[in-house]
Formats: C-alpha cells, structure tokens, sequence
C-alpha cells in the first residue's frame, strides 16, 4: 500500500497513510470524539475526510479482508472459510442516532441499533449489517447470509441460534446452497452454559465492547458503523500478526 496518494492535479497528500491509520486506530480504541484528535495526529478534519473516504469506496473492508486472509493462513487455515457463526448483538444507540435508523428491542427493552454479523471458526468478520434494533434476525440473515455466500463460495456451514428457525434453514439451503444448523440451548439447562461452536461468536462480541468506540453506538448512518467494527478488528489482526513467533524448541 502506497503511503501517500496523488490527488488530481499531481500534488500528494499532506499526510502518509500510516498516520491516518494510528489515528482513526486510536479513536476506534479509545473511544474519543474526531474533534479530541491529540496534536500527535493529523488534524482531526483530515483524518475524519480519510475514514470517509475509505468508508464510501469500500476501502476499510477490502483492507480488512486482506488481514483476515493473513492471518487465517498464518493459522494453517486456509484463506477460504468453509463454515461460520452468525449472531447479533444490541447496543444502545447515542442521542446523535437519528429515529429513521434505530429501533425498539423488546427483548433489551432499549431503543437501539442491532449489529448483524457472520464470523468464521476462527471468530473473524466475515461481513456486518447494523440495522434498527427493531429488525428481525430472520429478516437480516436474509441479506447478510447472500452477501456471505457471494463473497465465499467454499462457505458450506453456519450455525445459529434459535432465532434463525423457521423459513431460513430451507431458504438458506435452496437458494444459497448453504447448511444452517441450528445451536438450541436445551430446557433443563440453568445458569452459564458454553453452547458448541457459539461460543466464537460471543467472543467476538466481547472483542468489540473492549474498543471503546464501540461501546455504544455514537454513529449518524449505519455505514460508519458497520466501519467502525471493521476498524476494530483490523485493530485484533494487526496485533495477532505482528506478534513474533515463538522460538522452537
């Protein structure tokens, strides 16, 4: 990746990318206001113009997807995932979130947003939809689950909760070629219990409420918000792949 782009008329930006990077890496991390940009950074304006940028032309996930890609292959996996976990997840939505893009959960009892997400065994983003929290996860699968399979073709196994029964399992296996297999939590079960394969989405989860940004969420449209999970686990990758490997033995 170049580290400064030419504009039109031939002169380069201001800023390298790398700079850009740490700055919306250390926003999405700590959870402040574009306008709380540290003097250490490019001016708050211009970094915010970057996350922009890289938002509306799909810049943040195709970047996103080559780290993902690395760091399954640094696994020993291979680069396609043939099997994933879809969940979602409600977080309560901040005063600049406008009435058109949040809803009420009558689950949470909250009027919020809802984040959409498929994550391979490995517990990384396979793709993300935030939506008003008024939205079926039924209806959103219907979505979320095509954009999946377009863009993995070897993806053959999802697992889910309950709340993917019904019309989906039969959807998802004649239309996407898609086996969606239905994790149930059994009746006599009390208290915590670790379900199979769920667990990795829950992770995630967890994973995303350790970037502050992501606490609750502070975004206009739901574009940004969907970058800003994207954001967060370039945050995880890029740690994961700059740690050195152990010595052998």
């Amino acid at each position: 990746m170049e580290t400064r782009r030419t504009s039109r008329d031939g002169q380069p930006e201001a800023y390298c990318h790398r700079a850009m990077l740490d700055a919306i890496r250390y926003l999405v991390d700590n959870g402040i206001k574009w306008r709380a940009m540290p003097v250490d950074f490019p001016p708050w304006d211009r970094v915010y113009a970057f996350f922009r940028r890289w938002r509306d032309h799909s810049l943040v996930k195709e970047f996103h997807d080559r780290l993902r890609d690395r760091v399954r292959q640094k696994a020993g996996r291979d680069a396609q995932p043939t099997a994933g976990v879809i969940d979602s997840q409600s977080v309560k939505a901040d005063a600049v979130v406008g009435s058109d893009s949040r809803g009420f959960d009558g689950g949470k009892l909250i009027n919020d947003r809802k984040r959409h997400v498929v994550v391979d065994t490995l517990g990384l983003l396979l793709a993300v939809m935030v939506t008003a929290a008024d939205t079926g996860d039924r209806t959103a699968a219907h979505v979320l689950l095509e954009q999946v399979a377009d863009a993995h073709h070897r993806l053959a196994l999802v697992w889910a909760d309950g709340g993917y029964t019904g019309s989906l399992v039969e959807h998802c296996l004649t239309a996407l070629a898609l086996v969606l297999a239905v994790v149930k939590r059994s009746n006599n079960m009390r208290g915590f219990v670790v379900l199979p394969k769920r667990w990795i989405v829950e992770r995630f989860f967890a994973h995303l409420m350790r970037t502050r940004r992501l606490v609750r969420d502070f975004e206009r449209r739901t574009s940004s918000a969907e970058a800003m999970v994207y954001w967060s686990m370039i945050l995880l990758m890029t740690r994961r792949l700059a740690r050195s490997r152990p010595a052998r033995a």
